[in-house]
């Protein structure tokens, strides 16, 4: 039986002593949750959509959701110095270390912005959407958590139900996320050592890193690269022909390993 949120032990479980979060607003339906949190403009103001109609994703992509079968959330952070293409980064971390805490999956993480689950052929559990506003960052994410498989949009997503873990209570998940969300912002704020371990955590989950991927460009080519790390920055750090290079931006397609291989 699929319940919708509950608002009450949503706010209840953010909006605690020493949380920076302000408040939740759970919608029945809405068209986009990173929209609302732009319109709203207050910082640690949770948006959470129930229903989401129109929501947005990398490169003007949009999805509908089914009705209480998500997370799909929004909030707008302080943007940190120096610190800011690492935002998706650690959001797509954060995502992992909710769903290990509360489901017991193993996840992995797909540079920039994608959360997949290896015990399903490691296909796409998560997106993550950053976008920068003049008063911070919103940051948008969105779980697939009890779709069966004819209701994700395309055959290389997820859910958690269909990865082993049924049942799962989206408001534990949610509050699991943005308590980790939280810690690993603090982390790029105070920048030094916090902000080290914090790129560290996220290298060590990358399974990007160390693979043959096809780079697509946003001017549309495609080009067959070896991923070898993650600059100071969050670019993609990646080698071909001889010549090793940094990206900042486009969409990674990580190349099949041969069976055995």
């Amino acid at each position: 039986m699929r319940e919708p949120l509950d608002s009450e032990a949503l706010h209840e479980a953010l909006v605690t002593s020493g949380s920076p979060w302000t408040g939740v607003d759970v919608h029945p339906t809405l068209g986009s949750t990173n929209a609302e949190a732009a319109r709203l403009a207050e910082p640690w103001r949770v948006v959470v959509a129930d229903h989401q109609l129109a929501g947005r994703g990398r490169l003007g992509r949009s999805w509908e959701t089914p009705a209480h079968t998500s997370v799909t959330l929004s909030v707008l952070l302080p943007a940190p110095d120096d610190g800011r293409g690492w935002m998706p980064l650690v959001t797509g971390l954060a995502v992992l270390r909710g769903i290990e805490e509360v489901t017991g999956l193993r996840a992995g993480l797909k540079w920039p912005n994608d959360v997949l689950l290896p015990s399903d052929d490691d296909r796409k559990v998560c997106g993550v959407l950053c976008e920068l506003q003049p008063t911070g960052v919103v940051v948008g994410l969105g779980i697939n958590v009890d779709q069966g498989r004819e209701e994700l949009p395309v055959e290389t997503a997820t859910s958690l139900r269909l990865a082993g873990a049924p049942g799962v209570s989206r408001e534990r998940l949610v509050e699991a996320v943005l308590r980790h969300l939280a810690a690993l912002h603090a982390d790029l704020v105070r920048g030094g050592a916090d902000r080290v371990d914090a790129q560290a955590a996220y290298r060590s989950s990358c399974l990007t890193v160390g693979r043959e991927v096809d780079l697509h460009a946003a001017d549309g080519t495609v080009s067959r690269v070896t991923a070898t790390g993650i600059d100071a920055t969050g670019r993609l750090v990646v080698s071909s022909r001889g010549q090793e290079y940094a990206v900042a931006a486009g969409d990674v397609v990580h190349a099949k390993v041969a069976p055995g291989g």
